[in-house]
């Protein structure tokens, strides 16, 4: 297990290590100069080169990469072209809500898509199981952000459950936290429950046609004692594997739930950041989304070979 844990964990550093690359990159060749953009057109030339020093943008690109890095090793992200304030501790700032906001929604897909994928793996081919898959694939078609404005029109707007957008803040109480980011939360975990419950009815349905399920009858368990007994037991390992990966992108990928909600989170602090042209922020906060979803890919792998042996001997 030690020797599968140091295998991984040089790929999460490799990985690192070229998304980095791509990220300086990708974000570098973007069209626009964040000091003439701050200074606007008409600055003077004397004025933009003080302020692109300032920046440290008057050094050479391969410079610029190895100071960041370096930075980000040691701890510091930089300082916001547009607000002066260290990445670091608006990333901190953003991340109280992106997070709980991500666990919020991955705690809702999970509530509902385990029994609903149960259900209809234990009706196969039944009006319920027929019924639960066009609802599933009716969830994975359409947009998480068509959700989110159909739950403001009939929850906000139409019925006053609920703001239409804003965060509350965790001052204010945990109940206040959470209502502000509950249809947030749901915006984002009906598509991902609906992905959850096909991967849990099909991993059940893999797990009812082994041996063991039949011997597990032939001793005298009923079909839904063998079903609870043994097969979602067994059925939870690559359910488990889609859970880390949903987690990773609810993390990173809740830029439009955010925009759509108006939450001060990391997916808006981007969207701001690029609209700014404030590229370290956006190097950084791009930087550290990745770097938490390799991580949790890592600790799935090993959570995944610790329950199957057989994943570690093929490595």
């Amino acid at each position: 297990m030690l020797r599968y844990a140091l295998k991984r964990l040089i790929s999460l550093a490799l990985s690192l290590a070229v998304a980095s690359v791509v990220i300086f990159a990708v974000i570098e060749v973007a069209p626009g100069d964040p000091a003439s953009f701050m200074l606007g057109v008409n600055a003077q030339p004397e004025t933009l080169a003080a302020l692109r020093a300032e920046l440290g943008l008057d050094v050479s690109r391969p410079q610029r990469y190895l100071n960041w890095v370096s930075g980000m090793l040691a701890g510091d992200f930089g300082t916001s072209y547009t607000y002066r304030t260290p990445v670091a501790q608006m990333v901190a700032d953003r991340l109280w809500v992106s997070l709980p906001l991500a666990l919020y929604a991955l705690t809702l897909s999970t509530l509902i898509a385990f029994p609903v994928g149960i259900y209809a793996a234990a009706r196969r081919g039944k009006p319920g199981d027929l019924a639960v898959m066009g609802a599933t694939q009716l969830g994975i078609a359409v947009p998480n952000f068509w959700f989110a404005m159909m739950l403001v029109l009939i929850f906000a707007i139409n019925l006053r459950w609920f703001n239409a957008g804003g965060f509350a803040g965790w001052d204010n109480g945990l109940w206040a936290g959470l209502h502000s980011l509950t249809l947030p939360a749901i915006a984002l975990a009906l598509p991902q429950a609906a992905i959850l419950a096909r991967v849990m009815r099909s991993a059940l349905l893999d797990i009812l046609g082994e041996d063991f399920m039949r011997t597990a009858r032939a001793k005298g368990l009923s079909r839904r004692q063998a079903l609870w007994r043994h097969g979602v037991r067994n059925a939870l390992i690559p359910v488990l594997t889609i859970i880390g990966l949903q987690f990773s992108f609810l993390l990173a990928g809740s830029i439009i739930i955010e925009q759509v909600f108006y939450l001060p989170g990391l997916g808006r602090l981007v969207f701001q950041a690029i609209s700014a042209r404030d590229l370290i922020v956006v190097e950084s906060v791009v930087m550290l989304l990745v770097f938490a979803v390799i991580t949790v890919n890592f600790l799935v792998d090993l959570a995944y070979a610790a329950v199957d042996p057989r994943l570690r001997s093929r490595t």
